[in-house]
């Protein structure tokens, strides 16, 4: 009788089972497929190799570039929400990104004919300043420290090989005494990659030129895409970015998604979180309310910076294992400087998420910025990080709207204080 009745109760417990896990794997897979998808979706899965491409998409891309992948265009004037508002609310600010004739960024402290210095920087999205307007950079503040023109010409999600590039090609109409190379701690993986969805999940649309160290030697390896359309067929040339970019093995596979989806997104607390507050989020906005007792938006940004520890982690791995080609990029650099006699500068800033990871682990970069002081004497070498206080809370370094990742106006001040004491004060 006892075993009957264990039978029937095995009989009845295994569609339960079964159902269950069918249950599991549907809504796992839909949860995925809504938020492993596209840009600014989970950092940490991603569901295909090559998403479509379609006209639409392709028309917003305005700042497509042939050599640099992407790039300011000139005499532009963009307005962008700060995100310093509640769903339903009045938008209260916007800041405004400028460029001038020749894709600078403006200046409004100093025309480019005032001051006796010239003073050009280069780098990404933390030198173009981005999250704040034109006269709270800090090319705006050290202008008016120096009673000079200072250039501006970061792009957003550049590499230091694209910033590099973006010199040598903008030098001959643009020169300078000063160059100022600032980028972010980012950048050891974005010199290893030539299309950005391989570490970037969602970033279809920037294929881009890189650097490769062979033998010792750079090699300058082209982009494929010659003309904005070729990213309609980009499958075409899967050979050459799996081939060219690092991450396509190392970090690109092993977060491709595929059965069974449900350990995937179920066993990790982190991915569960990021769906239903993104959930949330896209309700609020829906319906022009917001959610009582919690801050859904808030939340996810929490959530995400979590996530992306996986890839610091990572960053740092590639700084201990291929720190040679970052170093040979700013050799060349510095090459080039003494090609054209201008004073090289290079200047490490960081991410929020790699500030707060070092506030406890140290810089992901180690010793790199002391053995490019050893390697290259003609270069000044500045870690920000070691110039800015934070008393302890490194978020107060950074906007507090909008995607909060990048410096404010108060930071980008500090920074002006550093370069004009350490480079030019010298």
């Amino acid at each position: 009788m006892v075993d009957i009745t264990k039978k029937a109760a095995l009989l009845v417990a295994i569609p339960v089972l079964v159902a269950t896990a069918i249950i599991a794997e549907v809504v796992s897979y839909l949860c995925l497929d809504r938020y492993a998808r596209g840009l600014d979706s989970l950092p940490t899965v991603v569901m295909e190799e090559f998403p479509g491409i379609d006209r639409t998409l392709l028309e917003k891309f305005t700042s497509f570039d042939p050599e640099l992948g992407w790039s300011p265009k000139p005499n532009t004037t963009k307005q962008k929400d700060t995100g310093d508002h509640l769903p339903g609310e009045e938008v209260r600010s916007v800041v405004t990104y400028s460029t001038d004739e020749h894709g600078s960024r403006v200046c409004p402290a100093a025309d480019r004919d005032e001051g006796d210095a010239r003073v050009t920087t280069y780098g990404d999205s933390y030198c173009f300043c981005r999250e704040v307007d034109d006269d709270e950079t800090f090319q705006h503040y050290l202008a008016e420290r120096l009673d000079t023109h200072v250039g501006n010409y970061g792009g957003g999600n550049y590499g230091l090989d694209q910033a590099l590039l973006r010199l040598k090609r903008r030098y001959p109409e643009d020169p300078a005494d000063t160059f100022v190379m600032i980028v972010t701690a980012s950048s050891i993986a974005r010199i290893r990659s030539v299309w950005k969805h391989y570490q970037e999940f969602g970033n279809v649309l920037a294929v881009k030129p890189r650097y490769a160290l062979r033998q010792g030697t750079l090699d300058h390896v082209e982009t494929p895409i010659d003309a904005k359309e070729d990213l309609l067929d980009i499958d075409a040339h899967a050979d050459f970015l799996r081939a060219n970019d690092h991450h396509y093995e190392h970090w690109f596979r092993p977060h491709h998604a595929s059965v069974p989806y449900a350990p995937i997104f179920l066993g990790h607390p982190d991915h569960v979180r990021y769906a239903l507050y993104a959930g949330l989020v896209a309700l609020e906005e829906r319906f022009e309310t917001s959610t009582p007792g919690i801050d859904p938006a808030a939340r996810l940004a929490e959530t995400t910076l979590r996530l992306e520890r996986s890839r610091v982690e990572y960053h740092e791995r590639l700084f201990a294992e291929h720190a040679d080609l970052f170093s040979a990029i700013v050799g060349e650099f510095v090459e080039y400087s003494h090609e054209e006699e201008f004073t090289p500068v290079f200047v490490m800033v960081q991410q929020l998420r790699y500030a707060e990871y070092e506030s406890t682990h140290g810089p992901i970069y180690g010793d790199l910025l002391d053995s490019l002081d050893e390697e290259y004497s003609p270069l000044e070498t500045i870690d920000m990080a070691e110039h800015l206080d934070a008393d302890g809370d490194v978020e107060s370094l950074y906007v507090q709207h909008g995607e909060g990742g990048h410096y404010s106006p108060e930071t980008n001040q500090r920074i002006a204080e550093v370069l004009e004491a350490e480079v030019f004060d010298r």
